[in-house]
């Protein structure tokens, strides 16, 4: 490892570094880390601002949509003058605003199967930041086929859910098979959500990133966490990695990544 932290670096860091957990080491771990955002959205915004403010080298942005006045209840890297603006850029203009030390990769595209071996493979985490069932899978199975740990969340009205996936652990279709039909299950954009959610749910799946990338304390994995912020009742429901899972299993079922359909309402909502 380096160690090689300018004076400026060593204060913007200080409160990690003075963990004993973390330390200069683990704040070096941090700085050499990559992590894919996909959506940068609800979820995903917080969470690549928080990766940001902690210092990971490199982050990943993947959406390609624009800025909506909508959006701007929950989506906290976008501010009004960015509306209309593509969100990856609008998201690394806020993220180099934050800390300038973070090189940001734009890539102004969804997540598809035709692209997401190659996207997730340049990177060492991805963050699951979208809002449909579809990218969901895509993203579990993308990630389960190239062997990348990746963070999943999800909300709706006032819930939030999330686990961490490392090579080995419960995966996304051992607790959940396959995606609901188109429209069975409402999103965002049709039930809508309360706004804060999104960044107490950011907040948790940058929190398991940054655990990732320095070792330290338990993730999530084997675990779906669940929160109600009507009670603010949390919930941890241990799962277990099954050996009928279609895509971790021993004997897979599905060899090759698949666009699923999409509810019409949800074409141009990733985040």
């Amino acid at each position: 490892m380096r160690f090689d932290f300018t004076e400026e670096e060593l204060n913007r860091y200080s409160r990690h570094i003075l963990l004993q957990d973390v330390g200069v080491e683990g704040q070096e771990k941090i700085r050499e880390g990559k992590v894919l955002v996909v959506g940068a959205g609800g979820l995903g915004a917080p969470v690549a601002m928080y990766l940001a403010a902690a210092g990971v080298g490199t982050i990943g942005i993947v959406d390609g949509d624009v800025v909506d006045l909508s959006n701007l209840q929950r989506q906290i890297i976008h501010t009004t003058p960015d509306v209309g603006k593509w969100k990856v850029e609008s998201a690394k203009e806020t993220i180099q605003a934050i800390n300038p030390h973070v090189k940001v990769e734009a890539h102004r595209e969804f997540l598809m199967a035709d692209n997401a071996l190659d996207l997730v493979g340049e990177y060492d985490f991805v963050v699951d930041g979208t809002d449909n069932f579809p990218v969901k899978f895509l993203i579990n199975d993308a990630c389960v086929m190239a062997g990348k740990p990746f963070s999943h969340g999800g909300i709706l009205r006032f819930e939030g859910q999330t686990f961490t996936h490392v090579p080995g652990s419960a995966c996304y279709r051992c607790m959940f098979k396959s995606p609901p039909p188109p429209g069975a299950v409402p999103t965002c954009s049709q039930a809508g959500v309360l706004g804060a959610i999104a960044g107490m749910l950011g907040t948790i799946q940058a929190a398991e990133t940054l655990k990732w990338l320095t070792g330290v304390g338990e993730l999530l994995t084997d675990k779906l966490l669940t929160f109600n912020a009507k009670t603010m009742d949390f919930r941890k429901i241990h799962v277990k990695k099954t050996d009928k899972c279609p895509i971790c299993g021993p004997n897979p079922s599905i060899t090759e990544l698949i666009d699923y359909e999409q509810a019409v309402c949800d074409l141009k909502n990733h985040g």
